[in-house]
């Protein structure tokens, strides 16, 4: 038996105001579209902004179904939909913020296991890591220079 040690290495800004002006750019247009989410269920609303190599920037919320497999987190929105409209573009940072309807959510909230594999997927299909920032709906951002700090162990083609 042998035993191996993994770390991860994370940037922590102790507010928004904190960051660089375009990220303080991207995490706003986030904040703003979280509104936009459809979470009747969980009154947890999620917003991500994604900002491309072409300059776009794309974003999402998180929209839940009755059918609880059959909502899509806000991650996973702005991805597939840039994916979509911008095949060849990369993309160079994700901005993400969660908030509760219910409770004032201050600590930063990562992407979920199943968006967290989302992004490894356009990450290595893209050989360019994503810059990802992450916060709940005050308080301290975390900033991931990749999503392989999130997910050490990606599951991709090599293998299938």
């Amino acid at each position: 038996m042998k035993e191996i040690s993994i770390t991860s290495s994370f940037n922590i800004y102790n507010n928004l105001e904190e960051l660089p002006k375009d990220i303080q750019d991207l995490m706003n247009q986030a904040v703003e579209v979280r509104k936009n989410a459809y979470a009747p269920y969980s009154q947890f609303r999620v917003g991500a902004a994604l900002l491309l190599d072409n300059g776009k920037i794309v974003v999402g919320s998180n929209q839940e179904n009755a059918a609880y497999p059959s909502g899509l987190c806000a991650e996973r929105v702005a991805i597939y939909h840039a994916g979509s409209v911008y095949p060849e573009a990369k993309i160079l940072k994700m901005a993400i913020t969660a908030a509760s309807d219910t409770n004032q959510t201050t600590a930063p909230i990562p992407p979920c296991g199943s968006c967290r594999q989302s992004i490894a997927e356009y990450e290595i299909r893209q050989d360019t890591p994503i810059e990802i920032f992450f916060m709940g709906e005050i308080g301290e951002v975390y900033k991931s220079a990749s999503l392989k700090n999130l997910l050490p162990f990606m599951f991709d083609k090599k293998f299938l």
